[in-house]
């Protein structure tokens, strides 16, 4: 017969009262001491051992102890082991008992010199910011406590949903998981799973970039404002392919140009890839709008050409993540694109450096192209370029609508 066990009723309290804390929480005996269990689907059980005796003298700080670490665990993220050490009391005070500078200096040469290595371009303009400002709010007063806090705390100045969030909240984890991993800090350190509730997502009525169009005018206006020196032209070619191929600034990095294998015929290709909330777009080829000036002339600027044969040169762009960022910076210390922006803000609107991109979609629509065929070239769906580009829609329906009168007009 079976071995019929008694167990007393402290024990069988304590394991209903951790029990009763939540789904997958629970205590046993482990070897005279406390352990914890928290188990979840998909995510693997986790177990930790408290510091209390498995006896009815302990139970009662036990429970305490447990249900301090499930508040941390369900209500700040943190694993089952960093919130034992938390409740614990083993977190060290930042400032005195952890060297952040020290450790920033050496994930500087294991990025540089050891293992997936980056470029000093990249670690200068997408690690260096971000650790900086972590480690001046860990030595101040009043550091975070938790990773979750403090990658909150360094990225939100930055919009929700945006590339860079996304990449220093990257960035920074990626330096508290080396702090944990090769440095031994305290387990407390290694950040969240998952970054998605820092980083947010941006409002689905938000289109890109938050700017609207500017008329093609006014970006010719505002290309023949550039010195007439190295730098000004390749910003004025960085310009122009925004505008006529109707590029995010970060394509300017991802284009290239390709031969049609069965006529010969080249054309613009551009093999960025955009993680968006129905997965990755596709790289794409582009179609060129030129732009048309205030007498009605064609503007060819024959940027494939010289794309060719080399004599297109673009602006150092060493970190994609800053591409936007840069065109932004040069546009504002030009008089011209702060009139524009004035002119912008005077009626309600606002230029930033998608608004080239925006242009070169009304600019289609205005040459009647359906939007199926935009939102093809422009690298995104029908649904988002409708949403995103109201005039889209508008100024398909008047088109309709012409036509149809047209057509009404001719069966009289």
């Amino acid at each position: 017969m079976p071995k019929i066990t008694h167990e007393e009723h402290w024990a069988r309290s304590l394991r209903d009262q951790v029990k009763a804390l939540g789904s997958g929480w629970g205590v046993k005996e482990d070897r005279g001491r406390v352990r914890l269990r928290l188990r979840r689907p998909g995510s693997g059980d986790q177990s930790i051992t408290l510091d209390f005796q498995w006896s009815r003298s302990d139970a009662p700080d036990a429970y305490i102890r447990t249900r301090n670490i499930y508040g941390l665990v369900e209500g700040e993220g943190l694993t089952l082991r960093q919130a034992a050490d938390v409740a614990a009391g083993k977190a060290p005070k930042v400032a005195s008992e952890i060297d952040w500078s020290g450790a920033v200096a050496r994930f500087r040469e294991q990025k540089l010199h050891h293992g997936t290595t980056v470029k000093p371009q990249t670690w200068a303009g997408g690690y260096e910011p971000v650790l900086t400002d972590a480690v001046a709010l860990l030595t101040g007063r009043n550091p975070p406590t938790t990773p979750a806090d403090l990658i909150d705390a360094v990225i939100r100045r930055w919009e929700p949903g945006s590339r860079t969030r996304q990449q220093r909240a990257r960035n920074l984890a990626q330096f508290l998981t080396y702090c944990v991993g090769r440095e031994r800090f305290p387990a407390i350190w290694q950040p969240p799973l998952s970054l998605k509730d820092h980083i947010g997502r941006k409002p689905a009525s938000a289109d890109e970039g938050g700017s609207d169009p500017i008329s093609d005018q006014e970006i010719l206006n505002l290309i023949a404002s550039f010195p007439d020196d190295e730098p000004g032209r390749r910003w004025a070619d960085a310009i122009r392919l925004l505008a006529e191929l109707g590029l995010r600034p970060v394509e300017l990095m991802h284009l290239s140009v390709r031969a049609d294998p069965r006529t010969g015929q080249s054309y613009w290709w551009c093999s960025y890839q955009k993680r968006a909330g129905g997965g990755v777009t596709k790289p794409r080829r582009l179609w060129p709008l030129h732009l048309i000036d205030a007498d009605g002339s064609i503007q060819e600027w024959h940027l494939m050409q010289r794309w060719q044969t080399g004599l297109l040169r673009l602006p150092e762009m060493n970190e994609e993540t800053r591409v936007a960022l840069r065109v932004n910076q040069y546009l504002m210390r030009r008089p011209a694109w702060r009139s524009i922006a004035a002119s912008a803000v005077a009626r309600g609107e606002k230029v930033t450096s998608y608004s080239f991109r925006h242009s070169f979609s009304v600019r289609g629509h205005q040459r009647g192209i359906d939007s199926g065929s935009m939102a093809l070239a422009m690298g995104h769906s029908l649904e988002v370029h409708c949403r995103s580009y109201p005039w889209a829609t508008e100024t398909g329906a008047e088109n309709a609508f012409q036509r149809a009168m047209q057509n009404t007009a001719l069966v009289r």
